[in-house]
């Protein structure tokens, strides 16, 4: 089975998911993907982010035991399965969204302002704000 046909049996599966407890979204899982890619496109980015915006939490359909508590570490669950097909383009902004985000929340107060409850939340679990050392 190649890569775009496994990815597509993950998010058939696993798409229309609504995530539990504290991590709990008003979308699933497939409409926050395409949502992220949709932004993307309208942010003109090149097709590899859009790629990479709507793959960045596929992590989460490879091992969802891990429950709303700890650390899922799904970008790099999600950068593993990537990284033999697709370029590092598409796969190194997946891996780094997490950092990412907790960058933005670090030097941005109006980027925390719009997370959701369940990313402020994940986020306190991925380590929170970036810290200056």
């Amino acid at each position: 089975m190649d890569a775009i046909d496994h990815l597509e049996q993950l998010f058939e599966r696993h798409g229309g998911r609504l995530y539990d407890g504290q991590l709990r979204e008003s979308v699933s899982a497939l409409e926050h993907s395409l949502q992220c890619a949709q932004l993307a496109e309208w942010a003109q980015a090149s097709p590899t982010l859009v790629a990479a915006a709507l793959l960045h939490d596929v992590g989460h359909f490879v091992d969802e035991s891990s429950g709303d508590q700890v650390d899922d570490l799904h970008e790099r669950r999600a950068a593993e399965l990537l990284e033999s097909s697709f370029p590092a383009a598409v796969v190194e902004p997946v891996r780094l969204h997490v950092q990412a985000k907790r960058y933005l929340v670090a030097t941005d107060a109006r980027y925390l302002a719009g997370l959701s409850s369940a990313s402020v939340h994940s986020l306190g679990l991925q380590g929170g704000p970036m810290g200056a050392g």
